[in-house]
């Protein structure tokens, strides 16, 4: 039996529908089980007594993270410790799900997963407790940190930028950080994989789509792949500019690109190139346009 926890979120709606196509036998919860309460999780672990256990809860607001810190540590530390437990007292395996963001961003070459963490901002600290306390309460656990998260079911930059270049004439996009664009399908897919596979060692593992760009690129990108297919008019000018002249509360890694080597080696699997990742993102949802009116 797979728990998992935070079904109704971007991911975990996503792995619900992976999960629910492959017929494994799973059960998710949400807000129903705080996972800042310990007796809820044990409470609900005695009834379904799982084999698996996948945290894909997090608070995720990096910006207002800078200002409600406690609410996210409870939630991104706290929370996953609780989980963590909870795991290793049902004798469950863990999968915890983390982020780029616990490193600086002052690297030049793609993070490996023992390079040192020290994140910038709030969520990256909240994010980095959470990993510390999954491995001090769970040895069985698997970590997997991942960057820039889109897909359907929730807040994201794809859809931001979607919505605004149906707007706008101009768009201004940053052009100095780089990193690597992450369908949800492909994370939930490799979630899916550790399971089937059952033998990856503990650990650590970054998991995103392959290649890089900048948010600049990727915007770029999304324009000409989403105008291709008739979800946007492409008469947008996106412009790129530097970090330091767009607001924000919390300093972004300036590079998070992910070294993917261990989890490919592990699962004998090639993680997708993210424009190939983008451009099936986008096919999905061209199919699901409703027909013009007659």
């Amino acid at each position: 039996m797979i728990w998992l926890i935070g079904c109704r979120g971007m991911l975990g709606t996503e792995l619900a529908r992976l999960l629910e196509g492959g017929g494994r036998p799973w059960v998710g919860s949400d807000i129903e089980c705080d996972i800042t309460d310990p007796a809820a999780l044990r409470d609900f672990a005695a009834r379904q007594s799982p084999d698996w256990i996948v945290n894909a809860s997090a608070y995720t607001n990096v910006d207002k993270a800078e200002d409600e810190e406690p609410r996210a540590l409870a939630i991104n530390g706290g929370g996953a410790g609780n989980i963590a437990a909870v795991a290793k007292a049902c004798g469950a395996r863990m999968i915890h799900i983390s982020t780029d963001y616990v490193f600086d961003g002052r690297g030049a070459r793609p993070y490996q997963e023992d390079d040192p963490i020290n994140p910038l901002g709030a969520y990256g600290r909240t994010k980095a407790a959470g990993e510390a306390l999954v491995r001090a309460a769970c040895p069985d656990h698997i970590i997997l940190r991942t960057a820039w998260l889109y897909g359907r079911h929730g807040k994201n930059f794809v859809a931001t930028m979607l919505k605004l270049m149906a707007e706008r004439a101009t768009l201004d996009v940053v052009s100095d950080q780089r990193g690597t664009p992450t369908w949800t399908h492909t994370l939930a897919d490799v979630i899916v994989r550790v399971i089937a596979h059952g033998g990856v060692q503990p650990g650590a593992y970054h998991v995103t789509d392959e290649g890089e760009t900048t948010w600049h690129g990727f915007a770029v990108e999304i324009q000409r792949a989403a105008a291709a297919r008739g979800l946007i008019p492409g008469g947008c000018d996106v412009r790129p500019i530097l970090s330091s002249q767009y607001p924000s509360k919390t300093p972004r890694p300036a590079y998070s690109v992910l070294s993917k080597s261990r989890i490919q080696s592990a699962l004998k699997f090639q993680l997708p190139d993210w424009r190939a990742a983008l451009a099936a993102y986008l096919d999905e949802l061209s199919e699901n346009i409703p027909a013009p009116l007659p």
